[in-house]
């Protein structure tokens, strides 16, 4: 589909429980979408609710009121409103995400952390880790640390895990969340040529990137998310 991911009319507020419930807006009528084959990179100043828009279109923060409408499996899913159950079946086959931070089981091998999305969809094991070897090795990351679980690794070292496991499958959508920020400037490019490719394959991104230099390399458009701010429309 031309246009997999669709953000209408989306409203989010945050509940502080410990200040007498007082109600805090942070996402104003977000109404957006992203192409197939296009990268759109999420700007504007820190706080201004980037990652809370990633993270409720990926279904880890609830909305409000409004839609986020996933071209899946030929019909479109709105997350806002869709059942624990599809979501996960989502995110297993359309819709991925790079998070800032890893977050696997303890005690799992690097190669087997990148290899459990495809295992997953029931691809072959073996075919699996071979993909995720070609994925760490393009990313640098050393064999010797493959069978070795990510939490005894270094914050570069981890993410670069975390982006393998990220980019492995053929999502149709690919959010991602500060997928450069702990590389060094070699790995920073390993990054660009692959969201590129995901790009020549049709896949539809959303970012955020706070390296200007990565962002001007990847962002077909950036879209101003202070548009969304309560406090600017209420001005």
């Amino acid at each position: 589909m031309a246009t997999p991911l669709v953000v209408s009319e989306v409203f989010k507020s945050f509940t502080m429980h410990l200040r007498d419930g007082i109600r805090l807006p942070v996402v104003s009528d977000a109404s957006f979408s992203v192409a197939a084959g296009e990268c759109v990179v999420l700007g504007g100043p820190s706080g201004i609710g980037k990652s809370s828009i990633l993270k409720m279109l990926y279904g880890n923060y609830a909305v409000d009121s409004g839609q986020i409408l996933v071209s899946h499996r030929g019909r479109f899913v709105d997350i806002a409103s869709a059942d624990p159950r599809t979501v996960l079946a989502v995110r297993r086959d359309t819709l991925g995400y790079v998070s800032q931070f890893l977050r696997t089981v303890p005690r799992v091998a690097a190669l087997d952390v990148v290899a459990e999305p495809l295992i997953s969809r029931g691809e072959d094991p073996i075919s699996a880790r071979q993909k995720a070897g070609e994925l760490l090795e393009k990313l640098n990351l050393p064999k010797a640390l493959w069978q070795l679980p990510p939490a005894t690794f270094s914050g570069g070292e981890q993410q670069r895990v975390n982006i393998a496991r990220g980019f492995i499958t053929d999502h149709a959508v690919l959010l991602l969340d500060e997928p450069t920020a702990s590389l060094d400037a070699m790995n920073r490019k390993v990054v660009v040529a692959m969201i590129e490719a995901k790009k020549k394959a049709g896949v539809a991104l959303l970012g955020i990137f706070h390296d200007e230099e990565v962002r001007e390399a990847v962002a077909d458009r950036i879209l101003d998310v202070s548009e969304f701010s309560p406090q600017r429309r209420a001005a």
